[in-house]
């Protein structure tokens, strides 16, 4: 087999987190891809969660159509998830609870307790269920071995025991079991690669961009960011800091921001809400400031634990006025890396909010990552006065916001001699004062506004769009976010099917690349956008900023991902054209 698809049910808060993440990582450090899922509740603990890990020899990225090995630690775990096993697929279940399996699957009872229970640790229930999974998958032990050993070497060589006992029992029991049913996974290419989520990829960027202060207040499901920064950012000088809500978190990362530091807030749709306001001063005033936004279910409370994408018309214009955004839409956790990097570049270039469009797919679910390569990292601070025209200005009234071609006018930063302005969100002058007669407004916003009409980097375009296919394909898929491994795969399965198939990944939502796509789409004969939310924001952006080729939404808003065969048969029913 080339790729296999395991998962684990049970109740919430017994540890399964960690388990999947013991079997994930090993199987990444054995050389395989992995894309690893889960469902969870909107509690801490109780009630049920399964995680689902995709283990394959070549790289995925997207939800799997059935699964082989299901491990249950309960009934209801059975109940609900046995009718994804795919045709001969294996059930192991911890006999302690008398499993029930349906008509029609095989099953292997494991007494996961029993054997807990003689180590004296119940715990080690999880990793008897690994155990047998690795004995049943044909994975080596020894693997799970050595990375238990890291994993619990802080706890003393008696936990390290305890688990490698455990792992042990859960094999051999397997084997002597059910070594018939056994699953032979083709060997992984042995190449030592990282295992991240998106929020991982995000924080790690961060700190590499230069980004030495993190405020935030934890909300799912971006925590993660803030959390694995106040790991890391003190190593290099920076700080994370919890504060008391969204809106001190935005205003002290302006604050920051003013002061000549980069900054960064992560949050999810409610703390974009409560945000705007804040935004909009940093427009206003043009001082940089990276936000992340983790979209997950909404309005309001909504579902904070399942995934959605319907934060894109908040993040290109929610708020009152209008003032100058960038949105950039990562959809791997690499592009999420590099993608924060260059938020930070693009604040400081163009002194205003730089949001990065994240989701709750890419977010938290696991995936494989080649090394980063930090050569591509460099930090661009952008347009800084120069400190002898200052001294040559001396007293007189530095213009912080002088009219100039571009659009965007050096700034000062505190300290510096004969640097001293008013940055306030009242409109105002080239120096910063106070004015709103019409004609100064009127060239203000031109200037703020028009500075993103063209994004560049050290003279370099900003890449709006991703294209791979045909120049003149049949069916054109169009994403943005963790779509873009969906829409790959079901590509794939429309080419088999003889379909001529493009994809084009939209990698940044505001400026919205218009010529490129409109030039795609004019060549497709159709074109389909594919998002997770009600009412296709995308396309209707697509539309309102001058996109005025048809496009055909295929929408998923029941909190879960797309899977690619689900993309594949709305592409069908609405396309009636002769494969080539």
């Amino acid at each position: 087999m080339r790729e296999l698809v395991w998962k684990i049910g049970g109740e919430q808060g017994t540890g399964l987190d960690s388990t999947s993440d013991v079997f994930a990582t090993v199987c990444n450090r054995l050389g395989y891809y992995i894309y690893a899922y889960k469902t969870f509740s909107s509690r801490i603990k109780g009630g049920h969660t399964n995680f689902t890990v995709r283990v394959s020899t070549r790289r995925v990225l997207a939800t799997a159509e059935g699964v082989h090995v299901l491990v249950a630690m309960d009934q209801e775990a059975i109940d609900r998830l046995a009718k994804e096993l795919v045709p001969g697929g294996l059930l192991i279940a911890d006999s302690n609870f008398q499993p029930k399996a349906p008509e029609g699957v095989q099953m292997v009872t494991v007494p996961m307790t029993e054997i807990a229970r003689d180590l004296l640790n119940p715990v080690y229930r999880n990793i008897v269920a690994i155990g047998a999974s690795a004995a049943l998958l044909g994975l080596p032990l020894q693997a799970f071995k050595d990375y238990l050993a890291e994993k619990f070497a802080a706890k003393g060589e008696q936990v390290v025991q305890g688990n490698w006992t455990a792992l042990e029992r859960g094999y051999s029991y397997a084997l002597e079991q059910a070594a018939d049913k056994a699953f032979q996974l083709d060997p992984g290419d042995g190449q030592r690669r990282l295992i991240m989520t998106g929020n991982d990829a995000i924080a790690l960027g961060a700190v590499a961009a230069g980004c030495r202060l993190v405020v935030a207040y934890p909300i799912t499901p971006a925590s993660e960011i803030l959390e694995t920064c106040a790991r890391i950012l003190p190593k290099f000088g920076g700080a994370a800091v919890q504060v008391e809500d969204e809106l001190a978190a935005v205003a002290t990362c302006i604050g920051a921001g003013f002061a000549g530091a980069r900054a960064m807030t992560a949050t999810a749709g409610p703390g974009i809400s409560l945000m705007q306001e804040n935004i909009g001063l940093a427009s206003m005033a043009e001082i940089p400031v990276v936000i992340v936004d983790v979209q997950r279910g909404g309005p309001s409370t909504g579902m904070p634990t399942k995934h959605e994408q319907s934060d894109l018309l908040a993040l290109a214009y929610g708020g009152h006025g209008e003032g100058p955004r960038i949105v950039l839409a990562p959809g791997t956790a690499e592009q999420a890396f590099y993608d924060t990097v260059l938020a930070f570049n693009l604040a400081d270039n163009y002194h205003c909010p730089v949001i990065i469009a994240s989701d709750l797919g890419l977010g938290l679910w696991q995936q494989t990552v080649d090394n980063l390569d930090f050569d591509q990292v460099v930090i661009d601070r952008g347009p800084l006065v120069d400190p002898k025209e200052l001294e040559a200005m001396g007293r007189d009234v530095f213009q912080r916001y002088a009219f100039t071609e571009s659009g965007v006018s050096p700034r000062s930063l505190p300290g510096m001699k004969y640097g001293q302005y008013l940055a306030t969100g009242v409109e105002h002058a080239t120096d910063g004062k106070v004015k709103e007669d019409p004609v100064n407004r009127t060239r203000m916003m031109q200037k703020r506004l028009k500075k993103i009409k063209k994004l560049e980097i050290g003279g370099q375009p900003v890449p709006g769009i991703l294209y791979e296919g045909p120049e003149r394909p049949e069916i054109l898929l169009i994403s943005y976010g963790s779509t873009f491994g969906v829409v790959a795969e079901a590509a794939e399965l429309l080419r088999e099917q003889g379909h001529r198939v493009a994809t084009l990944q939209v990698r940044v939502i505001r400026p919205l690349p218009v010529e490129e796509l409109r030039a795609a789409i004019a060549a497709a004969e159709k074109t389909f956008v594919v998002e997770n939310n009600a009412t296709g924001q995308l396309a209707f952006i697509m539309r309102a900023e001058g996109v005025e080729h048809p496009v055909e939404s295929i929408l998923k808003y029941d909190g879960t991902l797309f899977r690619p065969n689900e993309v594949v048969a709305a592409v069908l029913e609405s396309y009636k054209g002769v494969p080539a």
